[in-house]
């Protein structure tokens, strides 16, 4: 059993599942990456909120999200965070051949599926269950076979502070988490 520590924090707070234009796989691609990192950090320059968890696939993200007391606009961070993602990446990854009308209508690029899908916690059980969640999503989607093993995630800071352990495996976790 893991042994979890979140603060009594009085915003909202938010799991999320982002996902990428008809699955493509670029998520993990170094440009990419590098894009949404910069693209986060100059949101939440202007914007702030806090990452609790966060696990990056190839062609979907899961993370949790703090907001400041009395904010609830996390659909303007993640337009904004978009945006500069597909601006940054947008020619080198832009697929002419799927973009649709609509897609051309809206000047929308190619690397992300329109929208996400969003929960707001309930309350620290509801915390748990989600941040356990994505933490073994690589595992559920056959990409490693320990959750210790994927980098790209916030397992590893929870592991150096002790919330886990390197032999946790995600036990009772379940499907039904918006993918």
């Amino acid at each position: 059993m893991a042994n979890y520590r979140c603060a009594d924090i009085k915003g909202g707070t938010y799991f999320f599942t982002v996902v990428t234009y008809r699955r493509q796989q670029i998520l993990c691609n170094k440009k990419v990456m590098l894009a949404l990192r910069n693209a986060i950090r100059d949101v939440q320059a202007i914007y702030p909120f806090e990452i609790n968890g966060w696990v990056l696939l190839p062609d979907h993200l899961h993370c949790i999200w703090t907001l400041p007391v009395g904010d609830a606009n996390f659909s303007m961070r993640w337009a904004m965070i978009k945006r500069a993602v597909s601006k940054q990446c947008g020619p080198d990854l832009l697929h002419e051949e799927l973009l649709n009308k609509s897609k051309r209508q809206r000047r929308e690029s190619t690397i992300w599926q329109r929208r996400f899908w969003e929960h707001q916690i309930r309350n620290e059980d509801d915390y748990e269950k989600h941040l356990d969640y994505l933490h073994y999503n690589p595992v559920k989607h056959s990409y490693v076979n320990n959750v210790v093993d994927w980098p790209y995630s916030t397992y590893h800071r929870y592991l150096h502070q002790g919330v886990y352990d390197d032999s946790w495996a995600g036990d009772g976790i379940d499907n039904g988490f918006g993918e």
